[in-house]
């Protein structure tokens, strides 16, 4: 069998054309997906400045909520201090400390020195110079309270003087007393002094009094294979994790597990996508591919063949051309993820430093998968003509049945009605999630016409032959006897075209139509004009409110930050658990942002409650006065109560904590990562204001632009996405390319016989650039016509008008796309074919 399937191979390399690119591109496309998931499950951060030890202790960053995959917290949670002693005691233990860190900038000739990678973390107690690896110290170790070790890289010697903010108090002097010659190096102080001013000391106020961010040890002489068990076993049961080698790089910063989440969940959000587009693709061009041979199939039927052998060896021959293609396929996807990951570094999805994951599984998964649907879609392909008895095979097979399948047409108008039904979800549901239901209702009814489309293409090539005029063209008139009589080789090529129009419609407009719906939602609730960050010093000084709310035009200033909460509700008897961004703000939020509040008010933020968007707070029964059960970025879990309903969420977000509720499980002090300014508008104002920041060193000014920048940023895998639409719109449209090539390959017996009977080259041409017309105005009709309704009802739902907002442009460029490639994938072919004398065609046929 497989003998046979070679040597057919060899005789139709035109016809199997399209099933290689379909494959090739399918095997890019699912390689890169599964790297892309292997690194977020696997990948490690370098260990940074925990280089020298061997074991790290922390508590526990994810949220394992039953039965699903565990959600990445990205707020650094504490472990308490006193296990410092306990662990330092263990056997094997050469030393044991206790890390922390906290906002410190360098101030030199009034401007912020780097000290460290993140000024947010810089600073650390001197002990901590224990924890780095191969680090040479030049000076001694400070002792007094304003006393401070520093990196290399910053530049100054031991014994000099340096202006150092700390952890939002003014800036002050400090003496260097040592240097310290390592990588990832920060800003130490005195053990007392630095638990002093990061509010970790015993006898300070707060919630995270009396801990520490970390333990690391490092190992006796000898003890290191034994350590990490010992370790083990004494924190088991208390929640906190142990981790070594590669597991330290996380310990470093817990958003780089956050971001490792947000990965996997990106792959997965693209599985889907990728497997649904590939396999359509793969089953067209296989059709395509057997349909061409079905003579072939016939006559081996007639011969004896079995259907099962007919079926195996159509399966064996796409299996051929799957693995000659596979081994390139699967390397162009490693090289794919590679350009995705950069994408996403660049975007700040990814920390720089986090590797790629180049396993050997997302090839061995691309090679099952790829291998599973094209003999699938081979078998299918091949199911009809091994089927029938074999004179009635001979006797099709130089045609196309003549009613398409009844089933086929029944089951793409049940399609289509589902994707109607789909479509009205953003009516209902004002979130990103409620949008992506609008490119999957488009992609659904692209597959439905597909299936319904040889009955739909021969329903109209009927009545456009019926109502031609008798003076017509001769090549007007093969064109449309052509698609009545072929109406199963046109829609297979018209469906994949009609995919792409929808598919680049729906996707991008959702995307834009969310990003101009939370535009709008941020523009229209910001009041504020001005935003002041500190992003070099690690966090706005404590004063900075107070200063901004003395300058002349000034109405009002209020904090505002960010962080993650987990929100875990019931849907349909099930727990769903949900990661979302929240705004953190306080009571007097109102005068800087306009929230659409419908019930309550923000003014009500004290304390544990919040304040939870209307699009989520009925169907999750988080009504005023009800509490809610939430995950906080640390994994603290919470009962708040809610005291306001409002409407802006795509811009601010689903939930709005108080700052109350937030402080101490944070990172960064809710109240010193931003504050936004409201003033009377005048130039006055802005002019004070702007001396202001000029003024204090290392504070930044801009223009909130009436909400561009007050809620929640646009989210990086918007963009990503976008991306996405435009490597699998070049996949579909060079598979669709291929399959006209392949199929008008196949029409040189057709071409021969009209020559033969008279017909001019001329005219042959004018017959197939008619076809390629009405190939394209069906397509692009269908297309449009498929993404008019989901489009529409987006559009309603999130803007209030009955179109998506989104580039104009894009429709007639897809239009202009689709008419291109449908017009040369025909024409050069058929040229190609016409070179050929039709007596040779005839006697090779």
């Amino acid at each position: 069998m497989l003998h046979l399937a070679l040597r057919m191979t060899a005789h139709r390399i035109t016809a199997l054309l399209a099933v290689a690119c379909a494959v090739l591109g399918g095997a890019v496309l699912i390689t890169a997906t599964g790297v892309l998931a292997e690194t977020g499950l696997r990948s490690h951060l370098p260990p940074g400045r925990l280089g020298g030890a061997d074991v790290v202790v922390t508590a526990d960053q994810r949220y394992r909520p039953g039965g699903d995959l565990p959600v990445a917290l990205p707020e650094r949670a504490t472990v308490p201090a006193r296990l410092v002693a306990e662990l330092g005691e263990l056997p094997g233990v050469g030393a044991a400390v206790g890390d922390i860190g906290f906002p410190a900038a360098l101030l030199r000739s009034g401007r912020p020195r780097p000290a460290g990678e993140d000024p947010g973390t810089a600073g650390h107690t001197w002990s901590a110079t224990r924890l780095l690896a191969g680090a040479r110290i030049e000076g001694r170790a400070p002792a007094g309270p304003h006393e401070i070790a520093v990196p290399a890289t910053a530049g100054l010697d031991a014994g000099a003087r340096v202006t150092v903010v700390v952890a939002g108090r003014p800036a002050a002097p400090y003496r260097v007393t040592a240097v310290v010659h390592a990588p990832y190096a920060g800003v130490y102080f005195a053990d007392r002094t630095a638990l002093r001013l990061a509010g970790r000391s015993d006898g300070s106020a707060g919630s995270r009094a009396g801990t520490v961010d970390l333990i690391g040890l490092r190992a006796a002489p000898g003890a290191g294979e034994h350590l990490a068990a010992v370790v083990r076993d004494r924190v088991a049961g208390t929640g906190l994790q142990v981790r070594t080698g590669g597991g330290r790089g996380e310990a470093v910063a817990p958003g780089a597990g956050a971001a490792r989440s947000l990965l996997v969940l990106l792959a997965g959000s693209l599985a889907g996508i990728v497997l649904l587009i590939t396999g359509f693709v793969t089953a067209g061009a296989l059709g395509v591919a057997v349909a061409g041979q079905r003579r072939d199939l016939a006559l081996m039927r007639a011969v004896g063949a079995t259907p099962r052998q007919i079926r195996r060896l159509a399966a064996a021959q796409s299996t051929v051309v799957a693995a000659v293609v596979l081994a390139p396929g699967l390397a162009l996807g490693y090289l794919l993820a590679d350009t995705f990951r950069e994408a996403l570094v660049d975007r700040g999805v990814l920390p720089a430093g986090l590797p790629l994951v180049r396993g050997p599984l997302p090839a061995l998964v691309t090679v099952l998968l790829t291998a599973a649907a094209v003999r699938c879609s081979a078998h299918c392909a091949a199911w009809r003509t091994s089927r029938m008895p074999a004179t009635e095979a001979v006797a099709e097979s130089r045609g196309e049945p003549r009613v398409p399948s009844r089933a086929r047409t029944r089951a793409g108008a049940l399609l289509i009605v589902a994707a109607s039904g789909l479509s009205v979800v953003p009516l209902s549901v004002r979130t990103a999630l409620g949008a992506t239901a609008t490119s999957l209702a488009g992609i659904i009814a692209a597959i439905g016409l597909s299936l319904a489309g040889p009955a739909l293409v021969k329903a109209a090539g009927t009545a456009a032959v019926r109502r031609l005029r008798p003076g017509a063209p001769a090549p007007t008139w093969l064109a449309l006897s052509n698609v009545r009589a072929h109406a199963q080789r046109l829609s297979g090529v018209v469906g994949p075209l009609a995919m792409a129009v929808v598919f680049v419609l729906t996707y991008t407009f959702a995307q834009t139509t969310v990003l101009a719906a939370a535009t709008d939602d941020t523009r229209t609730g910001t009041l504020a004009q001005h935003r002041l960050t500190a992003p070099a010093l690690g966090g706005l000084p404590a004063d900075t409110r107070s200063a901004v709310l003395g300058l002349p035009g000034v109405r009002a200033a209020e904090p505002v930050a960010a962080t993650t909460v987990v929100w875990p509700y019931r849907q349909f008897g099930e727990t769903e658990s949900e990661a979302v961004t929240a705004t953190v703000l306080a009571p007097g939020a109102a005068a800087v942002l306009d929230l659409g509040v419908r019930e309550g008010g923000l003014d009500r933020l004290t304390g544990n409650t919040v304040a939870v968007s209307s699009e989520v707070a009925g169907p999750r029964g988080a009504e005023p006065g009800g509490r809610v059960r939430l995950v906080l970025g640390d994994g603290a879990r919470v009962t708040a109560r809610v005291v306001a309903v409002y409407s802006r969420g795509l811009g601010f977000g689903p939930v709005v904590l108080s700052r109350d509720l937030a402080a101490g499980h944070t990172t960064a002090d809710p109240a010193a990562q931003a504050l936004l300014v409201r003033t009377d508008g005048s130039a006055g104002a802005g002019r004070a204001l702007a001396a202001f920041a000029a003024a204090r060193p290392g504070l930044a000014l801009t223009g909130t632009g009436r909400g561009g920048t007050a809620g929640p940023q646009t989210p990086p895998e918007v963009w990503i996405n976008l991306a996405l639409v435009v490597v699998l719109i070049g996949y579909l449209l060079l598979s669709v390319a291929n399959r006209l090539v392949a199929a008008t390959a196949q029409r040189r017996a057709e071409i021969a016989a009209l020559r033969l009977a008279g017909t001019t080259p001329r005219q042959i041409l004018a017959m197939t650039r008619r076809e390629s017309a009405v190939t394209t105005l069906a397509a692009l009709a269908a297309g449009l016509a498929l993404s008019a309704l989901p489009l529409a009802f987006l559009g309603q739902g999130f803007l209030g008008r009955p179109w998506p907002a989104g580039p104009a442009w894009l429709v007639p460029l897809t239009a202009v796309t689709v008419a291109v490639t449908s017009f040369l994938t025909v024409e050069l072919p058929t040229r190609r074919a016409l070179r050929t004398a039709p007596a040779e065609v005839a006697k090779a046929a």
